[in-house]
């Protein structure tokens, strides 16, 4: 540490604050710091601080097994949101330990091993998980932010992207490009944030006085996320889809090509996310981009801070997201 400081000629109790994100650097001198220390090989002794302030230097990041495709689990969404999450841990000296919360852990209302071994200072609860489970989460006495899920009803710190902005402005992009037979793709009552998309789909239809049609809203999935076959319309077929989510919109793609529909000459697809289903597709589609980067560094850095003082309320704190143009939608004419 007195080598980085005579480089910037500050303290040496400048440098350790600013390593240790307290209070009294700026946040310009904290990243100067910082940057040179890493370039200068310094290395926290992680061991030795968590004994002396009693701290473990662990984020416990939880994931419903419903979220995780072991199959396929480097494409999974939530395997890239912990990537991200753990990057971002590293930079404030904290190591990410991931729990795959069971669906039989999840129903009996069991707290994962690692939390009760104190290996955690804190939780970050990665996708949405059972309201009698958010219960049992509140009554522990470690910080927590819900990641990509927020409940109106309880009293917790969460991020979320801006699902209904994001769905509103794509179901737009439709209507701009002359669909009005528009049909949105998701089980409205498996996770908040389908729900979000579906009302900021609705939206854009009441926006332009188009009538939500019930046959034009097709599930995806049971309650526990499980995947089902498509219902889809047998007469008076949609000439586009909203889909919640990319895997959703691949899925559909493929569904609509067995029924030898092209997309999208004959039906226009549009998903949520941007992950890795939207470049697999053919044709690649068009999108929402969530800022997963900006979601991660914002829930370490709350979690973080919360250690140190659980007192800390963030509310909902929202993401915008932005369109990404590709190939799957197609400019069809008035009263088609």
């Amino acid at each position: 540490m007195q080598d980085i400081a005579d480089k910037l000629n500050v303290s040496c109790v400048t440098v350790s604050k600013a390593l240790n994100d307290k209070e009294g650097v700026s946040e310009e001198l904290k990243k100067k710091i910082k940057k040179l220390a890493e370039e200068m090989g310094y290395r926290y002794n992680t061991l030795a601080k968590s004994i002396k302030e009693g701290y473990s230097y662990n984020i416990g990041i939880i994931v419903a097994e419903r979220f995780t495709d072991m199959k396929e689990i480097s494409q999974s969404f939530y395997m890239k949101f912990y990537q991200h999450i753990s990057k971002m841990l590293e930079e404030h000296q904290y190591a990410g330990i991931l729990h795959i919360l069971m669906q039989e852990d999840e129903e009996q209302l069991n707290l994962p091993r690692i939390y009760h071994e104190r290996k955690v200072d804190g939780f970050i609860i990665l996708g949405q998980v059972s309201k009698k489970y958010i219960e049992l989460l509140q009554n522990i006495e470690i910080p927590i932010i819900f990641l990509d899920f927020y409940d109106e009803h309880m009293d917790i710190d969460s991020i979320v992207t801006d699902n209904f902005y994001g769905a509103y402005q794509i179901t737009n992009y439709l209507i701009h490009n002359g669909h009005k037979k528009i049909a949105y793709v998701g089980n409205i009552y498996a996770t908040s944030s389908i729900q979000d998309r579906f009302l900021g789909y609705y939206k854009a239809l009441l926006e332009h006085r188009m009538e939500l049609n019930n046959n034009y809203l097709i599930n995806d999935r049971d309650e526990r996320g499980k995947y089902i076959p498509f219902a889809l319309p047998e007469d008076d077929m949609p000439t586009a889809f909203v889909c919640n989510c990319d895997q959703v919109a691949y899925n559909l793609i493929h569904k609509l090509n067995e029924l030898d529909y092209d997309v999208p000459d004959d039906i226009s697809v549009v998903g949520f996310d941007n992950d890795i289903f939207a470049s697999i597709s053919r044709p690649r589609l068009t999108t929402v981009e969530i800022d997963m980067q900006e979601m991660a560094r914002l829930a370490v850095e709350c979690i973080v801070k919360k250690v140190r003082n659980d007192a800390l309320k963030y509310g909902r704190i929202l993401i915008k997201g932005k369109i990404i143009y590709r190939d799957s939608v197609k400019k069809i004419k008035q009263g088609s």
